[in-house]
């Protein structure tokens, strides 16, 4: 061998033993590169050659040993292709094809295998957990910290819920993931001081934009959040020690060998990535079999519009005769049913509903120890004999549903009692929603009888108050790229009153803002496999016939989303499609109207389509007409005001 020869062998053999381990995305384009730097794990992500997370921590601390330093990297990187189809009848996509790269790289310390680091990286998509091993003969831990980072780029601004203290708020029921956004918000600080619920969306410069969250956490885990630091770094955050009145480990136990849920990072040059992800389920699996097969449904609710005085038989009996003629198969009975209905009443009732095609969803407090919520039914839901003879009466009679309500807490303990629920009230056929909860983490696959979970401020505010109701765009243009990218989201909204009051009469409560083909869009906007509207019977003869109509018709289950134009708290244009029908909804928060050219490639030229419209004084009208041999739209929408068009 010459010497120019040996001098590029050395060459070559020094760069592979220096090169940093990648994965890549199926097209190539996301590249996740893991190195370690003086014993300390760390990686990085890029797109289409540009840095969306740079170099960012890895590791865990444990009872067991501290994982996150003085660590050694593994040569050998066990690499996977990940290819699955599966069903997914009740959010964003029905069928979904899910091809990734999944790559196993290990650490030792000590000469002891103490981890592996998984990532799985699909186009747009990004997922690591952890897999920790046993120490000796411990074969149990305590996870203590996770070091995980996630450093954005200098210049990145953020869309951000602030998580709040706990134990405060309505009866002392908070951390519930209610707290408004920051829009457009410098990096570098950390909320109220506790960090920020899941998902996180961030703003890279003009690169794009990146959503971080975490799926598959169940009764093995807490969940997290994210804790802001100088400089762009976000790590993640275990619960709050005062979360549900100081009970329960914030520090997660788990088994060894044992796994962490996944954090997820989605990446797109558009927000198109972002909407339409469906990576929080495509790392799960179903945890158990359908009892039955359960059906996704619309359904009214008397309580945001009467309040609790009227949880009472006349008006619930109105408002099942109010869901039949509407098509709709479910009425909600709010809070407060046990002592001004009655049990032996609301056996009535659900045997009135099932003549009439509508079944009933019962409200209930989650109780135990953690808050200080008055409402009933109480302490029904935190114990396992007590809740399981509940659910057999519920049964017995014919109930469809719950809503457990006032969770107040992340902890493992809390993360149990959820898990809890699901898996007894599947045993009696039951469909569960949570309301002042969590945020929901893949639970749309993992829980078949899963049907929502509230985690924002949702309608209800809009009935407190009226700084909510002049803000409800706003929000509504942010639910769609942050809250409700990733899980179901129960708000209860698309009320066609104009003030929130029983008779809708003029000037008493807050007066809604927006106009009603706002209302309209919003129920396709926001998904949920369980609606139940914020109608009310007045509805029938005070909104106009062809809302009416549309709420009739609308789905709450679809086959296909795509994302068409928008900027979060600022406008929303997007598609949703349930069987060949296409719904193209807009809405508009900006303080001018928004005028711009949409092209709907989903039609054919020729199509004939209805457009609901509003004119600057946000009077809505129904149009007809036709796609042009372009496929374009022009778009107008005044703010507070929205846009639907339908085939």
């Amino acid at each position: 061998m010459n010497l120019k020869s040996l001098i590029l062998f050395c060459l070559v053999g020094f760069l592979k033993l220096n090169a940093q381990p990648t994965i890549k995305s199926p097209d190539g384009k996301l590249i996740v590169s893991v190195s370690i730097s003086n014993g300390i794990p760390f990686y990085t992500v890029t797109y289409n050659e540009k840095s969306f997370i740079e170099k960012s921590p890895l590791g865990l601390k444990t009872n067991a040993g501290d994982f996150s330093s003085g660590l050694s990297l593994q040569a050998d990187v066990k690499q996977n292709k990940i290819d699955e189809t599966y069903q997914l009848r009740n959010i964003k996509q029905s069928n979904v094809h899910y091809i990734a790269n999944e790559a196993i790289f290990s650490f030792t310390k000590d000469n002891a295998s103490v981890l592996d680091v998984v990532f799985r990286v699909s186009n747009n998509n990004v997922a690591f957990k952890y897999k920790l091993y046993p120490q000796k003969e411990t074969l149990s831990g305590v996870v203590q910290e996770e070091v995980s980072g996630f450093l954005l780029p200098k210049g990145t601004t953020t869309f951000l819920c602030p998580q709040s203290n706990p134990m405060t708020g309505f009866a002392r029921t908070a951390p519930s993931y209610e707290t408004s956004y920051t829009l457009d918000d410098a990096v570098g600080k950390n909320g109220l001081g506790n960090g920020y619920t899941f998902p996180c969306l961030f703003k890279v410069n003009n690169s794009g934009w990146v959503l971080i969250s975490e799926t598959g956490v169940d009764s093995g885990y807490c969940a997290s959040r994210l804790i802001g630091h100088e400089n762009g770094l976000y790590t993640i955050g275990f619960p709050m020690p005062g979360e549900n009145n100081g009970n329960g480990t914030t520090a997660p136990g788990i088994s060894l060998t044992g796994e962490t849920p996944w954090r997820t990072i989605t990446i797109g040059e558009t927000l198109a990535p972002i909407v339409e992800t469906t990576v929080p389920f495509d790392l799960v699996k179903p945890k158990y079999k359908a009892s039955k097969e359960y059906r996704y449904t619309k359904g009214t609710w008397s309580w945001i519009i009467k309040m609790d005085d009227n949880t009472t038989f006349p008006v619930q009996k109105q408002y099942i005769d109010f869901s039949a003629s509407m098509g709709y198969e479910t009425v909600l009975v709010d809070a407060l049913w046990d002592t001004q209905i009655g049990r032996e009443k609301i056996a009535e009732l659900a045997a009135y509903g099932a003549q009439k095609g509508v079944g009933l969803y019962l409200w209930y407090n989650s109780n135990g120890y953690w808050n200080d919520a008055p409402q009933g039914p109480r302490g029904l839901m935190d114990n396992a004999a007590i809740r399981r003879r509940e659910m057999a009466w519920m049964n017995s009679i014919g109930i469809k549903g719950i809503k457990v309500d006032f969770f107040g807490g992340d902890k493992q303990v809390t993360m149990k009692l959820y898990e809890d629920i699901l898996t007894d009230a599947n045993d009696f056929g039951i469909m569960v929603i949570f309301h002042g909860c969590t945020l929901p983490r893949g639970w749309e696959r993992m829980y078949p009888n899963f049907a929502s979970s509230e985690a924002v401020l949702a309608s209800e505010n809009l009935h407190f108050g009226q700084q909510s109701c002049d803000n409800e765009a706003v929000n509504a243009a942010t639910h769609t790229f942050i809250r409700n990218t990733v899980g179901s989201m129960d708000f209860g909204g698309s009320a066609l009153n104009k003030f929130y009051n029983s008779d809708n009469i003029a000037n008493k409560g807050s007066k809604r803002m927006t106009s009603d083909v706002f209302a309209l869009a919003t129920s396709v906007l926001f998904q949920s496999g369980v609606q139940h509207f914020a109608l009310a019977p007045n509805n029938l003869h005070d909104a106009p016939d062809w809302a009416i109509k549309f709420m009739k018709e609308v789905s709450t289950v679809w086959d296909e989303v795509r994302f068409l134009d928008g900027y979060p708290g600022r406008y929303v244009l997007l598609a949703r499609r349930k069987g060949a029908k296409w719904y193209i909804a807009g809405i508009n928060a900006e303080n001018k109207t928004l005028r711009t050219k949409l092209k709907l490639d989903m039609f054919s030229s020729g199509t004939a389509v209805n457009s609901y419209t509003d004119d600057d004084q946000l009077n809505g009208k129904v149009n007809a007409l036709k796609i042009n041999k372009n496929k374009e739209v022009e778009i107008k929408i005044p703010r507070n005001g929205g846009i639907v068009i339908i085939n």
